[in-house]
């Protein structure tokens, strides 16, 4: 009870901070906040020293930060959060309106993601219901890529693909439930790809349990059989989904840009950017409140499949082995993505040739011409290195980080809510007005929420793996903590977080250049690959390939990093099959 109330505890003090933060945005950056409203109300008008100080006393600025935040919380208990600065239209109403409309895209996408994730297991449920899991090598080269691809990069191919070019679903504003259909794929497809790769890690595990062989040794049919593994493995995900349902919510921001939806990840970039504190503030907590509701719900549905197994240590480890890999597609991968880096570091992307514009793909321009004329193929080459060693690090950094706050579960779990439930472009903000711009930036903004949901993959098997048969015997025999993390505890867990994070590094790499719609990370004429993306996106009619180019490299780039995932077996992997 006692630790239930100091989660509680922790989770109100790290919402409190972080709206506290949020108010104080525009001191923190060393930005007037007059200047900024007023540009964001009227571009055009002169910011005279007179024109801003009557925006200052029509907003109340020179009362100062505090006063403004406190009165803004002294409100919320009778229901109000203010008025916008830039409409002076009552914050509520707005915020729970784009709360509605994300919630419905949410809904939307997890039925695309459920259904994805089920069809990404479907052969190893079919293998374990017929008993022919045993030297099943690993494939799925289609899942892996799609698993890897971030959702911006989803609804840019969707939106330029099906939307613009085959015209067969709209692609931009939000009327009716034909356009809910793509942004619920560009959210669902890849949620649903990672959540499904992640459960059929843990699949044969369960599938290799004595149960399964007495329930076969009975006669119980064999997809009776794969139903009961299924609900075995979920409890073990049920955190990860948690952290998905936010992060469609909050993190959609992309999407709800791409495809033009008054969402509430949007609405809240939006005030971000035009520092309309109260919105901010408004859409942060209402954020913030979603995520600790998803998070309670997660936790408790795993409490009611588990019973009180977890709680007596009764619960096998579903630690496995993972199938055996084909060594070939890592390489043949790297490979291809070599070849175009290496035909494409001659040429020099900075070049400028007003009529070879929009050129489609030929022998002198293989990815073909942008709107400046430049060539595609030589740009996607020149940033390959910088996004991919800077991906990497920042994966590394991320993937550590989750790993040691997650062998601290009631340190980070609150940590882990409050972090997921902030849009990535919104810590960049806040990264940004506490450290600072500069070169360092960017991967400083992606590493500060990139390791949330490792940390909660990390605590999750943890959790289950501690409350297995053998760590109690280990336990009465002697064993120390010590000995049971380094030997037992860490071998478990580390091999599938390890996985998990190969998954995301493609996503990490977007994310990183994603930033520069904010001016954080690499500006133009760099060639950095979501830099090109974002270049290109306006010109998708006339010339789709200036992004279908770099969004196939790193489709390339995920299938290579989850191929070679699925060939990482990690320590104790090698010892079984020593053994």
């Amino acid at each position: 009870m006692r630790g239930s109330f100091g989660a509680l505890l922790w989770r109100v003090v790290l919402a409190a901070l972080l709206v506290c933060v949020v108010g104080l945005l525009p001191w923190l950056a060393h930005t007037d906040p007059a200047l900024t409203v007023l540009k964001a109300r009227a571009m055009e008008r002169e910011a005279t020293p007179e024109v801003l100080d009557a925006v200052r006393r029509q907003l109340g600025l020179g009362e100062g930060p505090l006063r403004l935040l406190g009165e803004w919380l002294a409100g919320l208990p009778s229901g109000d959060a203010g008025r916008s600065w830039l409409s002076g239209e009552p914050v509520l109403p707005g915020v729970v309106q784009a709360l509605g409309v994300s919630l419905l895209l949410t809904g939307a996408a997890l039925v695309v993601a459920v259904v994805t994730a089920g069809l990404v297991c479907a052969r190893t449920l079919r293998d374990g219901a017929r008993r022919r899991l045993e030297g099943r090598r690993a494939g799925g080269t289609v899942t892996a890529v799609l698993a890897a691809l971030p959702e911006f990069l989803t609804a840019s191919v969707l939106a330029t693909v099906v939307g613009v070019q085959l015209g067969w679903l709209p692609a931009l504003g939000w009327y009716g439930p034909r356009w809910t259909v793509l942004p619920a794929l560009a959210l669902g497809l890849p949620a649903g790809a990672v959540l499904g790769r992640l459960l059929a890690d843990l699949l044969p595990g369960a599938f290799a349990e004595p149960w399964a062989t007495a329930a076969a040794a009975r006669g119980l049919g064999g997809w009776r059989i794969a139903r009961m593994a299924l609900r075995r493995c979920v409890p073990a995900l049920l955190p990860n989904a948690g952290l998905f349902v936010v992060g469609l919510t909050g993190g959609a921001v992309a999407v709800e840009q791409v495809f033009d939806i008054p969402g509430l990840g949007r609405t809240t970039l939006q005030a971000a950017l035009a520092q309309d504190l109260p919105v901010l503030q408004a859409g942060t907590l209402a954020l913030l409140l979603l995520g600790a509701a998803a998070t309670a719900l997660a936790h408790l549905t795993a409490h009611l499949l588990t019973g009180p197994a977890l709680r007596d240590g009764m619960v096998p480890s579903l630690h496995r082995r993972p199938p055996n890999a084909r060594r070939v597609l890592p390489i043949a991968y790297g490979l291809l993505l070599l070849a175009v880096v290496g035909l494409g570091l001659p040429r020099d992307p900075l070049v400028l040739d007003t009529a070879e514009r929009l050129q489609a793909p030929s022998p002198s321009h293989p990815f073909g011409t942008d709107s400046l004329g430049r060539d595609v193929l030589a740009r996607v080459a020149h940033g390959a290195f910088d996004t991919l060693a800077l991906a990497l690090a920042v994966s590394v950094v991320a993937l550590g980080a989750g790993v040691l706050l997650g062998l601290l579960p009631r340190l980070s779990g609150p940590l882990v809510d409050t972090v997921n439930a902030v849009p990535p472009v919104l810590g960049a903000l806040l990264v940004t007005a506490v450290a600072g711009r500069g070169a360092a930036t960017p991967a400083l903004a992606v590493a500060v929420v990139a390791w949330a949901p490792l940390a909660a993959h990390t605590s999750a098997l943890l959790r289950h793996e501690r409350a297995a048969p053998h760590i109690t015997a280990s336990r009465a025999f002697g064993a120390g903590p010590l000995y049971l993390l380094r030997r037992e505890l860490l071998p478990a867990v580390v091999p599938p977080v390890v996985r998990h994070a190969l998954l995301r590094l493609p996503g990490v790499a977007l994310a990183l250049a994603s930033l520069t719609f904010l001016g954080l990370g690499a500006q133009p004429p760099s060639p950095e690959w979501g830099l090109l993306l974002a270049e290109n996106q306006p010109y998708a009619e006339r010339a789709p390939w200036a992004v279908l180019a770099p969004a196939a490299v790193l489709a390339l780039l995920g299938a290579l990093a989850v191929s070679s995932a699925g060939g990482w077996r990690g320590r104790r992997g090698v010892t079984e099959e020593v053994r």
